[in-house]
């Protein structure tokens, strides 16, 4: 059979493409995309501190962070960091944060803390920037009641999403958002590592800052709750934690859940943690890059 000239052509130009593009067992190999890293920061109340130490670390060595989930303590954290401000200003507004410029006690009433300082706190230093224009994509879990679902919040008002993750059950008062009430994603997710990767993260690295070996003695109503609810945190995040590619373990359990006052300790803790990592942090990193999947830092 005589074959058109202008068909032949096109069949060796065929030819040459498919044998540029196949593997040896002839399978044509898809073109990778950019990995993306999160950072999902847990609950944890005073103990979220440790999270700044670790965002030192890993700014320190220009580790990429491409999105941020924060679970109560971490999406305060988290929500700041994804803002903008640097890991050295948080440390700079942690230490001089005071306790009244986010808790406002109120005679107990379904909560001992009303929580408007706190979403007030976040909202002002963000410049009400909502959630969807922060500078890093930044999801902040809470637990819907009564259903006792996991929501996630990726977009409104980043002060009042905040508030909600935060909301510890007895300690703050539930958040009513529109007409569904909301409290501490820790709840049912401290550390959200499935939200992540449901979110289209590819890396993992999680911050899991609840104590598991707290043998101290609770002092008071809300210490109490604080130290149950913790116990909590530690066995929920257990299954979660086990899916991501690295997880990060502060030990801050001799720092109580109320111990606003050591946070510069936290802040250590933090930072010891993640070079600890570290290691195996660049590791993944540097071959992302080597497949062309990260940019060279």
């Amino acid at each position: 059979m005589r074959i058109l000239p202008q068909i032949k052509y096109f069949l060796v130009i065929l030819s040459i493409f498919f044998q540029g593009s196949c593997t040896p067992g002839g399978i044509v190999q898809p073109q990778k995309g950019s990995a993306r890293i999160a950072l999902v920061l847990g609950a944890g109340a005073s103990r979220g501190f440790a999270h700044i130490g670790v965002l030192k670390i890993l700014e320190a060595n220009k580790i990429p962070v491409h999105m941020i989930v924060g679970t109560s303590a971490g999406s305060f954290v988290g929500s700041l960091y994804a803002y903008g401000f640097s890991a050295f200003q948080l440390q700079k507004m942690a230490l001089g944060l005071d306790k009244n410029d986010i808790v406002d006690y109120v005679i107990p009433d379904n909560g001992f803390i009303k929580g408007e300082k706190l979403e007030e706190y976040i909202n002002t230093t963000v410049r009400n920037t909502p959630l969807e224009k922060l500078r890093i994509p930044f999801f902040a879990v809470t637990t819907g009641i009564p259903g006792g679902q996991e929501l996630v919040f990726s977009k409104g008002n980043t002060g009042t999403a905040v508030r909600a993750s935060c909301s510890i059950p007895g300690i703050f008062r539930p958040v009513r958002i529109g007409d569904k009430m909301y409290v501490d994603g820790g709840v049912v997710s401290p550390v959200a590592v499935d939200t992540a990767k449901t979110s289209g993260a590819d890396i993992i690295i999680a911050v899991d800052i609840s104590a598991d070996h707290d043998t101290r003695q609770p002092e008071g109503t809300i210490d109490t709750i604080l130290q149950s609810i913790n116990i909590m945190y530690s066995k929920l995040a257990a299954a979660q934690l086990a899916r991501a590619d690295v997880v990060i373990k502060p030990k801050v359990g001799y720092i109580g859940s109320a111990e606003f006052e050591k946070r510069h300790e936290a802040i250590l803790e933090g930072e010891k943690a993640a070079l600890e990592a570290l290691p195996k942090i660049k590791n993944i990193v540097t071959e992302l890059t080597r497949q062309g999947r990260l940019a060279a830092p």
